[in-house]
């Protein structure tokens, strides 16, 4: 545990963003013992003038246009700053000396601003905790001057964005830090070479949704289903989905129904699954309502591809599945292998099909108690204690 100290979040994900965050999670578990600064990502001028209506845009906007504060204080101990500026856009710049003197002139402008808040909030001293953010805080560390620097690593940068840049940033902002942390045990690896302090301090979750006590009401759309249902909940995308496994199982489980509670994108729209029968797909759905969802399939599922976004990723639902006592079949990878004791996890199809048969005769209540047990143990708490453990002031 630690405690009475001060912290500085440069976050890669807005604050008032509408999605789950870490980055969030881990700044509200940390400001119940210390004083936090969660430093949002700031616009660029490209950015800036686009019609973007999300929370997390129109703040920033309203900021920069003195419709708001830069500063909230969101608990006695948390606050966090939007700066009241935008920066130069650099992502299309060639990588090298011309990407890297404008993102030090950006730098420079930010961390003054920052600066002069830090000194209004008596931070004399702190920890700085860079959340994933590559680009916009590669010179935090220099200019903030902190007692002690954390990098977290908690996704695979390999999106088109981050392809130009980071394979050569990354490994430096690794060495640069006194700690990296990761939230999977394939993320952690993949740049303990760059830093021997580099360890996995596993995931949390916020599990309060996600109660086994609670009698959640039957969805219509599942209401008149008269067999077993196999479920999956979340984006139905071909980047991290394998339509095709899932096609291939259906078709070997034709006295099932396979229902997939999500937006898809538009792989998933025009592919062969909708041709089966017993495969529903139920569209997006409010975020309050996908424990009902979660509740009332008699199996959930997590049919990844295995690719270099899902190979590290650790994926929340599978603890949200467990949390409700459901039995979990997933895909495997080295992440995956921490549930090995709670999931069946599969490589194919067949392994599949021979899990939920198994799975639908061997769901006793010692097993249903077992998996919320296990589910409660990846909490914010828990993740946050083993960061402490590896920090050394």
């Amino acid at each position: 545990m630690i405690e009475g100290k001060n912290f500085i979040f440069t976050g890669l994900q807005p604050w008032d963003i509408s999605i789950g965050s870490n980055a969030k999670d881990i700044a509200l578990e940390v400001s119940k013992h210390n004083r936090v600064l969660y430093v949002n990502t700031p616009l660029d001028k490209k950015n800036y003038a686009n019609k973007n209506k999300s929370p997390e845009f129109i703040q920033r906007k309203n900021v920069i246009t003195k419709k708001s504060h830069w500063l909230r204080q969101i608990n006695p101990n948390l606050w966090v700053l939007d700066y009241p500026f935008t920066i130069w856009p650099i992502n299309f710049l060639p990588d090298g000396y011309l990407f890297d003197w404008v993102n030090k002139l950006n730098s420079k402008r930010m961390y003054s601003f920052v600066r002069s808040i830090l000194s209004q909030l008596h931070f004399d001293e702190y920890i700085l905790f860079i959340d994933n953010d590559i680009y916009r805080s590669f010179y935090a560390k220099e200019m903030l001057q902190p007692s002690y620097s954390i990098y977290y690593r908690r996704d695979n940068l390999i999106s088109a964005y981050w392809q130009k840049h980071a394979p050569r940033l990354e490994p430096m902002l690794c060495k640069k830090c006194d700690l990296v942390v990761a939230n999977s045990i394939q993320l952690a690896e993949a740049v303990q070479s760059y830093n021997q302090n580099c360890y996995d301090i596993g995931q949390g979750l916020d599990l309060s949704k996600y109660d086994h006590q609670t009698n959640y009401p039957v969805p219509k759309d599942l209401s008149t289903i008269q067999r077993s249902v196999v479920g999956y909940v979340g984006w139905i995308t071909s980047r991290r989905l394998d339509a095709d496994l899932i096609y291939e199982i259906a078709a070997k489980c034709p006295d099932i129904t396979f229902a997939m509670v999500g937006g898809e994108d538009d792989y998933f729209r025009t592919h062969k699954l909708h041709t089966l029968n017993n495969v529903i797909f139920l569209g997006e759905k409010p975020q309050v309502e996908v424990p009902s969802y979660v509740a009332h399939f008699d199996i959930c599922i997590n049919p990844q591809k295995v690719n270099e976004i899902t190979i590290g990723n650790y994926p929340r639902k599978i603890d949200e599945y467990l949390a409700l006592g459901k039995p979990v079949i997933a895909t495997r990878t080295k992440t995956m292998s921490i549930f090995d004791k709670h999931v069946w996890n599969c490589s194919n199809a067949d392994e599949y099909v021979k899990a939920i048969r198994e799975a639908l005769l061997k769901n006793t209540d010692e097993a249903i108690q077992e998996r919320i047990r296990f589910a409660h143990t990846h909490t914010w708490e828990n993740s946050v204690n083993k960061m402490y453990s590896y920090i050394n002031l």
